[in-house]
């Protein structure tokens, strides 16, 4: 059992890793558009300074505060490390990595980069141990209205997406790109995600058997 538990929030760690990745290769290749979510942060750090990273922390936390007070109950333990994580690795990520010097490479880095985010997606919701808050945000609106996730998620990316545009974050065809693919691609990702930590957790039990044995 500690162990199915430690090959779980292995995948957890890892997949938020893996998409703080991917969502700064996309911040990279910001010469095409960044994703709605992105575009906001990025407008907030161009206006009022700290880091990109630093306002996707900041923003999380107050998705999360929002949504535990409409919910009336505390928010999951990895919906609050996904907040911090994703937000320090973003910040890690983007001092480290060059900024492309070409068109050409900046498309390559940016479509890499949605790639490696839907796979980040797929490993970190595998395990089932909370949602973003972002995420959070859409399950509760609609909860409480009973539209549509579809719509709900729709217009929560466009509202974020004008607000960022307005604060003058990156918005471009890439932006385009992020909305039509990243979903097609987590359908993807995510059933391999699963089908990979049920192996490793099988492999883990088959390992005790024989040792029992």
């Amino acid at each position: 059992m500690k162990k199915e538990w430690f090959i779980r929030w292995s995948f957890f760690t890892i997949g938020l890793i893996i998409m703080a990745f991917g969502i700064t290769l996309t911040i990279k290749g910001e010469a095409l558009g960044i994703g709605p979510w992105d575009v906001f942060h990025y407008g907030l750090s161009k206006q009022l300074g700290l880091t990109i990273g630093a306002w996707s922390i900041i923003a999380g936390f107050v998705l999360i505060f929002s949504t535990a007070l409409a919910m009336k109950k505390w928010p999951q333990i990895g919906t609050l490390l996904n907040m911090l994580l994703v937000g320090v690795f973003i910040d890690i990520f983007n001092f480290i990595l060059p900024n492309p010097d070409h068109i050409i490479v900046a498309s390559l880095v940016f479509l890499a980069g949605v790639v490696i985010l839907a796979y980040g997606i797929g490993i970190y919701v595998a395990p089932g141990l909370g949602a973003g808050p972002r995420d959070q945000l859409m399950l509760v609106i609609t909860e409480k209205t009973g539209w549509s996730v579809k719509h709900v998620r729709n217009g929560i990316e466009v509202t974020v997406l004008i607000a960022g545009w307005l604060l003058g974050g990156p918005v471009g065809i890439g932006t385009i790109i992020i909305a039509l693919l990243l979903g097609t691609l987590v359908q993807y990702a995510l059933p391999q995600s699963k089908a990979l930590m049920s192996k490793l957790v099988q492999l883990r039990v088959s390992e005790k058997s024989k040792v029992s044995a």
